[in-house]
């Protein structure tokens, strides 16, 4: 079995060999899999990454989000503690480039949301399982969170991120649902 570390590597090589017609194709896939779902219709509050590289595509969601009137959620990350909030933006132009290139929510311009708010928060990751569990991006942030965070999780990823096993660590915890382009996994951890 791989490491984490050989799982993330392995998967981001994969991810960098596919095509951008490809990857716009799946992403919009993957979007209208989500936008049509009952956990979109049902959540007023989404909480989710400003997509980068190749992630799947996160700004078709939120202008659709902006479209429904629903609220739109983004986090920022405190790489001292390791923890992070939500900001509420309303325009792309609320965002900053930070560490790793991120985008962010500028403080002096949007709101902080209380996590009890958040209907449905939509988890990135590296790779998963069909268990729900997930590799990040190593900072931990997203499970710190999760922690205390007892409604609906989702993450959404090419059909090619889905691996046979995550090794578990006791502090990793699954995500609910995985929406891929060719379907979705309910998942069973």
């Amino acid at each position: 079995m791989k490491g984490k570390q050989e799982l993330r590597t392995y998967i981001k090589k994969i991810l960098s060999d596919m095509s951008e017609d490809t990857y716009k194709k799946l992403s919009e896939e993957i979007s209208d899999r989500l936008l049509s779902s009952i956990s979109w219709k049902q959540a007023n509050t989404i909480a989710l990454t400003i997509s980068r590289g190749r992630e799947v595509d996160t700004n078709i969601i939120i202008l659709q989000a902006w479209k429904e009137n629903k609220t739109v959620v983004i986090p920022k990350c405190d790489p001292q503690t390791k923890e992070m909030e939500f900001r509420r933006i309303m325009s792309f132009d609320q965002l900053e480039k930070v560490y790793f290139g991120l985008l962010e929510p500028k403080i002096a311009e949007t709101n902080a949301v209380n996590a009890k708010e958040i209907d449905l928060v939509i988890v990135p990751g590296i790779c998963f399982d069909t268990s729900g569990y997930r590799i990040g991006y190593g900072g931990g942030f997203y499970d710190r969170f999760l922690m205390n965070f007892k409604k609906e999780t989702i993450s959404l990823a090419f059909s090619c991120q889905i691996v046979d096993n995550i090794p578990k660590e006791a502090h990793d915890l699954p995500v609910d649902k995985i929406i891929m382009e060719c379907g979705v996994i309910t998942c069973d951890a």
